[in-house]
């Protein structure tokens, strides 16, 4: 006899996990379904092994920082020990989520879910049914479709290296491209970063952007900007990057030319729903247009940033939503940040939005480098736009590129979800001298 649950959530990483925990808690039958690991690709694959990485990376450019002021001696990172710290982490998430799941009472299977037609789930052949179903199934990297693209690799393969080649190549001047290429040049090897155009990271300010990459470049990584890329093949010295009037050799070629929804293996188009390359479309309610099924997280279609805590913030939500039915889903400001050296990250209104309404909103247009913050640890810049409503006096958004950027631009999200004023910030006594005690001078 076939289990009725309440609800069948599929794919076991943050979002559905999240939505797991959060529905058995209300007391609903629930059966999570995953094809691969536990836990999905931040914890596995993605954030959590990246950081760990970048770690070493951050260690030793402050010791670069500080040579001459108090330190003599940079270290150099041994990949293969960092690696086996990595390891030592991600090693148990897949059975410790199993294990965790179960305890708390969530039925499991692992294998691949497929819509047969409306109502009618299988995983490898077994048949679950359910009263309603939330898609989770997360994002993979995009392949290049170009000739030779069985060459490429991806950040899941470089999350996992063994030893670090000589010679490194990124296709993609996105978040994944330019955080992996800080961590392979730290490492020691020769980088490129390759972008069909002249504007990567388009998502972020300008001019931040080439501050960054003005960093990233007296570090040593080669951007190859306007090279959209045709070719890879394999010679006896590596293999060759080409495309008209540019043709590089590398030992290892990483395709970061962004992320592919899950969602074109799960026979969605047998119950109704649609998808395209952003993901599963869904209504303000995260609902698709099968009134059963739903879609959380990465795969799905939403106005806001790919990111693990908003994929727990609509968990969050989609578990209200099926328990006790609520308004449309209000997101929060979304803080974003790429993890380069010096970090880049942002919240809220643009500069360019901001500059196009002068009469409604001030840009201070910060260089913080000699501030206290910066100048005890010889960081080499440190740089804020921060967009103030001039009928208000709250901050609406901010750019920040230094170290601690992904610091600062949590307590920036604060001041901006918390409508903080200048006047009501300066009623509270802040830690001083720390990054939080600055945060009067941004306004």
């Amino acid at each position: 006899m076939v289990k009725q649950y309440d609800v069948a959530v599929i794919g076991g990483g943050p979002a559905g996990t999240a939505m797991a925990y959060g529905l058995v808690a209300k007391g609903k039958a629930v059966v999570i379904i995953e094809a691969d690991l536990w836990g999905g690709t931040c914890p596995n694959r993605g954030c959590d092994p990246k950081k760990i990485l970048l770690s070493a990376v951050e260690a030793k450019q402050a010791s670069a920082h500080l040579q001459g002021h108090g330190l003599t001696g940079v270290p150099t990172v041994d990949w293969p020990a960092l690696m086996a710290t990595k390891r030592g982490y991600t090693d148990g998430i897949n059975d410790g989520t199993l294990h965790g799941l179960t305890g708390a009472g969530i039925d499991t299977l692992h294998g691949e879910a497929y819509f047969q037609a409306d109502g009618q789930l299988t995983v490898d052949g077994e048949v679950v049914t359910a009263t309603d179903y939330v898609i989770a199934t997360g994002q993979r990297p995009a392949i290049l479709p170009i000739k030779g693209h069985e060459y490429f690799q991806t950040s899941t393969d470089f999350l996992d290296l063994d030893t670090m080649p000589k010679r490194v190549t990124f296709v993609g001047g996105g978040y994944v491209g330019f955080e992996l290429a800080t961590i392979v040049r730290a490492a020691g090897a020769e980088v490129h970063l390759i972008h069909h155009n002249d504007r990567p990271l388009k998502a972020f300010d300008a001019k931040m952007v080439q501050a960054l990459m003005a960093n990233l470049t007296a570090q040593g990584v080669v951007f190859d900007l306007g090279v959209d890329l045709t070719a890879i093949t394999k010679a006896a010295d590596g293999l060759h990057l080409q495309a008209p009037d540019f043709d590089l050799t590398t030992d290892l070629v990483i395709s970061a030319a962004g992320r592919l929804p899950n969602a074109d293996h799960l026979g969605l188009e047998n119950v109704g729903v649609t998808f395209n390359r952003h993901g599963v479309q869904v209504n303000g309610h995260l609902q698709t247009a099968n009134p059963h099924i739903y879609a959380i997280g990465d795969v799905s279609d939403t106005p806001v940033p790919k990111l693990t805590p908003v994929a727990g913030y609509e968990a969050r939500y989609l578990v209200d939503e099926l328990t006790d039915s609520s308004a449309a889903i209000s997101y929060p400001v979304v803080p974003t940040q790429v993890y380069a050296a010096p970090k880049l990250a942002q919240v809220g209104l643009s500069a360019e939005l901001a500059a196009q309404q002068p009469d409604r909103y001030t840009i201070n247009d910060l260089d913080m480098t000699a501030w206290f913050s910066y100048y005890r640890v010889q960081a080499p810049q440190a740089l804020a736009k921060v967009m103030v409503e001039k009928a208000t006096g709250l901050v609406v958004g901010a750019s920040v590129l230094s170290d601690i950027a992904d610091e600062m631009i949590n307590y920036l999200t604060l001041l901006i979800q918390q409508k903080i004023t200048l006047p009501a910030l300066q009623k509270l006594v802040l830690a001083y001298p720390t990054p939080a005690s600055d945060l009067q001078y941004l306004y």
